[in-house]
């Protein structure tokens, strides 16, 4: 299924409703340039698994966000653990244990999941910049 969007909202909302195809456990790969909107998908699938989409930020430099469901924090019913490996090789990523997270509860989401050793069993997620600064193509691969 191939979507264009034409604004950052229109991306946020295909995330929105892309969330609901990773309940429970499932995990999202994305692949893309720098700007590609990424992180602005991963907002909308936070949002639509009821968490605040604000909190959600890329974590190139922590390489990987946890976002709870603890009742004390508000946060809603699903966890969402958001991975960035833009900085890591292949083999640097087998080395931080990524597969524990990966196989762990909640929703996972891997920007940059082209560096993955082994990419687990997991929808795809291919965007590409439009014609203009805010349109996005954006691949779903199940």
């Amino acid at each position: 299924m191939i979507v264009r969007t034409k604004s950052a909202e229109e991306t946020r909302q295909l995330g929105v409703e892309l969330a609901a195809r990773l309940l429970p456990d499932g995990t999202a790969l994305l692949f893309g340039d720098l700007g590609s909107g990424k992180t602005v998908l991963t907002q909308g699938i936070a949002e639509g698994l009821g968490l605040d989409s604000a909190l959600v930020q890329s974590p190139t430099f922590t390489l990987i966000h946890e976002y709870d469901r603890s009742p004390a924090s508000g946060r809603g019913p699903v966890p969402l653990v958001h991975v960035d490996l833009y900085r890591l090789e292949p083999e640097e990523v087998e080395a931080i244990g990524i597969d524990e997270f990966l196989s762990g509860d909640g929703v996972k989401v891997v920007e940059w999941a082209d560096r993955l050793p082994r990419p687990p069993s997991a929808v795809e997620v291919r965007l590409r910049m439009g014609a203009g600064p805010e349109e996005r193509e954006v691949e779903i691969l199940d």
